[in-house]
Formats: C-alpha cells, sequence, structure tokens
C-alpha cells in the first residue's frame, strides 16, 4: 500500500500542470474574450466610436453569444481538450479582430462569436480539470483554476488603465490584448493536446441515478444561477463608467476594476480550501450576499473607498460562485456533468444578457445607474434565499431520517 504522503507527491506535479493549464485558459477566454471590453468601454467611449447605449448592446451581443455557447455544450460530443484548443485559439483570433476592424455591426457579430468560444472553452475546460483533479485527489487545486478569470481581469484592467493615461486608442489595445492571450497560449497548448487518462487506483465521481428529485434540483441550480449572472454583470460591465461619473478627475476609476480582479483571485483560491462536503447551495447563498453588499455599497456610499470595497466585494466570490456551481452539477450528474454546466452556463449567460439591457436605457434615461443597481441587489437577495431555503431544507431532511 502506497503511503499517503508519496501519493501525493506523485500525484501533485500532474495535478498542478493541469490547474495551471485551465487557469490559463479561462483567464484567456474569460478575462480577455469575456470582460476585456470592460476596462476598454470608457475608452471607445472617450475616442466616440460608442456611445453608453451602444456599448449596452455590445455587452449584451457577447454575453449571447456565451448563452447560445453555452447551451450547445450539451450537444457537444468533441473531445474536451479539443474544444478547449479551439475555443483558445478563436478567442485570439476574434480579439485581433477587434482592433482591426471599424464597423459597429462587426463589432457586435465579433463580440458574439467570442462569447460563443469562451463558453466553450469555459465548460470544457472546467469539465476537463476537475475531472483530472479528481482523479489525482488534487481537489483543493480547483481555485487555481477559478483564479484564472482574475489574471486575465487584472491584466487587462491594468492596461486598459495605462492605456487611459496615455491617450493609445483603442484599437491598438485590443491587439495588445490578442498578442499577449496568444504568448499565453502557446504556454499551455500541448496541455489540451489529447483526453488525459484516469489515474490507475482513483476512485472516480460515481454516476448518480437520475431520479425526479435529481432533475429538481438541477432545474432549481440553472434558475437561481441565473440571478447570479443578472446580478453581478451591471456593476461588472459598467465599472469604470459608473466610478468615473461618481469619482469626476479622480485617478481611482481605472483601478477598481484590476481591484475586482484580485479579489477573485481571493476568493477562487479560498473556497477551494472550504470543505467539499459543505452544501454548494449554501455557499453559493453566501456568495449571492457578498456580492449583494458590494453593490450596496457603491449605492450607498459612493466615494473612493465605498467603490474599492465594493468592487472586491464582488470580485471576491466572482469565480467561487462559478466553482460551487459546478461542482452542484457535478454532484448531480457525475462524468455526464457537462450538460447540466452547459446549461446552468447558458442562464447565467441569460442573466448577463439582461444586465445591460436592463441597466443602459435605466442610466440614459435617469441619468444614473442607481436604480439599476438596486434592482440588481434585490435579484442576489432573492437568490441568497432560495439558495438557503434549499440548502437547509435537505439539511432539515437529513436529520429527520
Amino acid at each position: 500500500m502506497v503511503p499517503l504522503a508519496r501519493t501525493s507527491s506523485i500525484s501533485g506535479r500532474p495535478a498542478q500542470h493541469a490547474a495551471f493549464a485551465c487557469a490559463v485558459a479561462l483567464a484567456v477566454a474569460l478575462g480577455v474574450g469575456r470582460f476585456a471590453f470592460t476596462p476598454l468601454l470608457p475608452l471607445m467611449l472617450k475616442g466616440g466610436a460608442l456611445d453608453i447605449r451602444h456599448g449596452g448592446w455590445l455587452a449584451s451581443a457577447n454575453y449571447a453569444g456565451y448563452l447560445v455557447g453555452a447551451l450547445s455544450c450539451g450537444a457537444l460530443r468533441f473531445d474536451h481538450a479539443r474544444v478547449v484548443r479551439f475555443g483558445l485559439a478563436a478567442t485570439v483570433a476574434l480579439t485581433l479582430a477587434m482592433g482591426v476592424v471599424d464597423l459597429y455591426w462587426m463589432w457586435a457579430a465579433i463580440r458574439f462569436a467570442a462569447g460563443v468560444v469562451s463558453a466553450w472553452a469555459f465548460v470544457f475546460a472546467s469539465q476537463w480539470g476537475l475531472r483530472r483533479l479528481a482523479e489525482l485527489d488534487a481537489h483543493s487545486l480547483a481555485g487555481m483554476i477559478y483564479a484564472g478569470p482574475g489574471v486575465g481581469i487584472i491584466a487587462t484592467g491594468l492596461l486598459g488603465a495605462a492605456a487611459a493615461a496615455h491617450d493609445v486608442a483603442a484599437p491598438f489595445v485590443w491587439i495588445g490584448f490578442a498578442l499577449c492571450s496568444a504568448v499565453a497560449v502557446v504556454f499551455v497548448w500541448n496541455n489540451f493536446a489529447h483526453e488525459l487518462p484516469a489515474v490507475r487506483g482513483r476512485a472516480q465521481l460515481a454516476e448518480p441515478t437520475a431520479t425526479a428529485s435529481t432533475r429538481t434540483n438541477a432545474a432549481w441550480l440553472i434558475g437561481l444561477y441565473s440571478l447570479a449572472g443578472f446580478g453581478y454583470i451591471i456593476t461588472a460591465t459598467f465599472l469604470p463608467v459608473i466610478a468615473r461619473e461618481a469619482l469626476p478627475g479622480s485617478p481611482w476609476p481605472d483601478l477598481f476594476w484590476p481591484v475586482f480582479g484580485l479579489a477573485l483571485m481571493v476568493g477562487a483560491l479560498v473556497g477551494a480550501r472550504l470543505p467539499i462536503t459543505w452544501d454548494n447551495r449554501l455557499l453559493l447563498a453566501a456568495c449571492y450576499v457578498i456580492q449583494a453588499l458590494g453593490i450596496l455599497l457603491g449605492i450607498v456610499f459612493p466615494t473612493a473607498l465605498g467603490l474599492g470595497l465594493g468592487s472586491m466585494l464582488l470580485g471576491l466570490p466572482f469565480t467561487a460562485i462559478t466553482l460551487f456551481a459546478m461542482r452542484e452539477a457535478r454532484r448531480l450528474r457525475g462524468e455526464s456533468a457537462a450538460g447540466l454546466m452547459g446549461y446552468a452556463t447558458g442562464a447565467y449567460g441569460f442573466g448577463q444578457i439582461a444586465g445591460p439591457l436592463v441597466a443602459a436605457p435605466i442610466a440614459a434615461h435617469t441619468g444614473s445607474f442607481s436604480l439599476a443597481l438596486w434592482i440588481a441587489v434585490a435579484a442576489l437577495s432573492f437568490g441568497a434565499l432560495a439558495l438557503a431555503w434549499l440548502g437547509t431544507r435537505k439539511a432539515a431532511a437529513a436529520s429527520l431520517s
């Protein structure tokens, strides 16, 4: 029998390589493919390429693509690793196209396509990475995977802030993001060359029986996960714009987005360290409450301190929410979880589409994002209450049995 310490040393390096590769994949697919638009929106507004309403439509085009990509994951029967490869290559090409093209309708098409491929990369990198870590008994490294988007957000946020400070035109920044992403992809490309075989002697996740209860729980997960997408996206899309309106002439607005990314990384690493036996729904409820408080701080205290702390609280549970939701999907569906992951991610994407479409017209009409942000707080609060009810109902049933 192999001692535990020796087992850990054998599995440690492959697990770290797998987690690192997935982290880079999510940094590119999400940090750049989806969220690079946020720090670049002020530059595009300043250059006259967009107004706030058209900016909201571009954001929603990306989220619509994310929805379509997520919903199609259940129908894809390709090797997971190769889908991730395709998603990364396409993200680089589409990011480059944003800097080369100068037509609004083509921007909308590009952002839609970028949403589709980023959803594919996210879902299949998550399933590939979480399965690989389960095979290697290295569940705690899941935090490294979901810290990846934070790295991408910090990088794009700081580069966007530097570009704004030096009046660099937005097209050149898009091209720079594409080149940086290409370099990152080269480092992990071979990790996704083929499916990694299961580790002998490791217990794999049991395949749960598809019961009525399982289907009901899956439906709840899909529905309530959509509220997370709606709740955070208004702030995440328009944060630099909101901050500039609240703090005119201040140097702080361009730094709140990197703060969001840094907090995201911390939350992902801490979330993965929590006991895997804790109920995912209760963990999700706590995360929703933290994000609601972060948005509330920005509304009630629109100062540098209030917006800074709000950005931290919004970012802290951001990918922890994703981690707990994807774990719940695997708990419900086991090795067949990619379909449920896709549907849940699709619901999240639907919430993201609705967010900018609600916020941009309200902001244009009222001259403020406050009402839209209050709606986001209400959505997250309702989601937290529903998840807490589901989690405590399960605990009560278990205690009675």
